[in-house]
């Protein structure tokens, strides 16, 4: 998952600005517990996210796949005052967790989390979005831009996560590896949307961030 040389690596984390302390938590707890804790955004990719919350300022930010909560806690930081951050996630084995995070972060009212069929939930959700964050099942990277889309202001920002997917999008994919067919299939078809312009940048498992014009 990591591209850069480890020095490297080991560098820009150095002269990043720190975790805090909750967030540092959160990333022990979810290593010593959680299931493929590499599925943690984690120090260097979290300031990214927050240093673009901030930029943003978003009134209203969507995510898809909240896992154990690090990236909401991280896009929340930059919320404009008043703001609300969906975060949704089916796997309702982590809600005891995540929604503890919250809590001590003292997010309570600026985080909605809900558990469930991201495809219903999106549908129902009557808002429009400064900012969404995809980082869910791979497969559906498509299906969630096409559902979100319209739900995102003119200006506004749709980043999904993972899209260098370890380097697999350099191989041809196995008939069955439907997680690397969804992201060669988002990267093209957003590439290819003149109703975006977007850049990917190699942080970590890559980000593909999209602006809608």
């Amino acid at each position: 998952m990591e591209f850069l040389d480890p020095q490297i690596d080991t560098y820009v984390c150095d002269h990043t600005s720190p975790e805090t302390n909750l967030l540092n938590r959160l990333n022990r707890e979810t290593y010593s517990k959680i299931l493929n804790p590499r599925m943690l955004s984690g120090h260097l990719q979290g300031r990214v996210l927050s240093m673009i919350s901030h930029m943003i300022q978003p009134k209203r930010i969507l995510e898809i796949g909240t896992y154990t909560g690090y990236s909401a806690l991280c896009l929340a930081e930059g919320l404009a005052p008043g703001g609300i951050l969906h975060t949704i996630d089916i796997n309702e084995e982590l809600e005891s967790m995540v929604r503890k995070y919250i809590a001590e972060a003292g997010m309570d009212d600026k985080i909605k989390y809900h558990i469930g069929n991201a495809l219903e939930i999106i549908h129902n959700l009557k808002e429009t979005f400064d900012l969404v964050f995809i980082d869910a099942d791979k497969e559906n990277y498509s299906t969630y831009f096409d559902l979100v889309f319209d739900k995102v202001r003119p200006g506004g920002f749709i980043i999904a996560d993972n899209v260098l997917w370890s380097g697999k999008i350099l191989t041809v994919p196995a008939p069955a590896d439907i997680d690397t067919k969804g992201i060669l299939a988002y990267n093209d078809k957003v590439k290819n949307d003149p109703r975006v312009e977007n850049v990917i940048f190699p942080i970590r498992d890559g980000l593909n961030v999209v602006r809608k014009k």
